[in-house]
């Protein structure tokens, strides 16, 4: 609950409901290219913006393991996942039905190992392999580009 001062100083009260955000899980792939750490940056679907794979969490694995599969399946890498995550970013998701719904990611680091040229979603997404620095400034999300600037 709120408390608001009208313009003639009356206090009102407003409720104000805010859903929880949908948790998910995600991977920052990393690995060493030949000008230093890289990191994978997938295409989203719909927007065609510059994200880290994400999903929604799997029945029977943890967020860490969801969030490798997600790597697989949408940049078509594997490696080892850490158990922890490392920070988090906040977004809005439309639905099929065009409900807005917030979505809250829990970012673990990959360290690949192997990269893939078929995968699940080669067909469907660009994939690219930039600096640190630079995956920061491509992608949209502010929340995640000061993660990605962190490291």
């Amino acid at each position: 609950m709120n408390i608001r001062t009208t313009p003639g100083g009356m206090l009102n009260t407003v409720m104000e409901f805010m859903r929880p955000s949908f948790v998910q899980a995600a991977a920052l792939c990393l690995r060493n290219g030949p000008a230093g750490r890289e990191v994978l940056l997938v295409r989203t679907l719909t927007r065609q913006h510059w994200i880290i794979p994400k999903g929604w969490p799997m029945r029977n694995r943890t967020l860490a393991e969801a969030a490798a599969c997600e790597a697989w399946e949408e940049g078509g890498v594997r490696g080892l996942i850490a158990a922890e995550p490392i920070g988090a970013f906040t977004y809005t998701k439309i639905k099929k039905s065009g409900l807005p719904v917030q979505c809250r990611p829990l970012v673990y680091v990959l360290e690949v190992t192997k990269t893939h040229d078929s995968y699940p979603e080669a067909g469907k997404r660009a994939r690219a392999w930039v600096s640190l620095p630079q995956a920061a400034e491509m992608v949209h999300n502010p929340e995640l580009a000061a993660l990605l600037r962190s490291l």
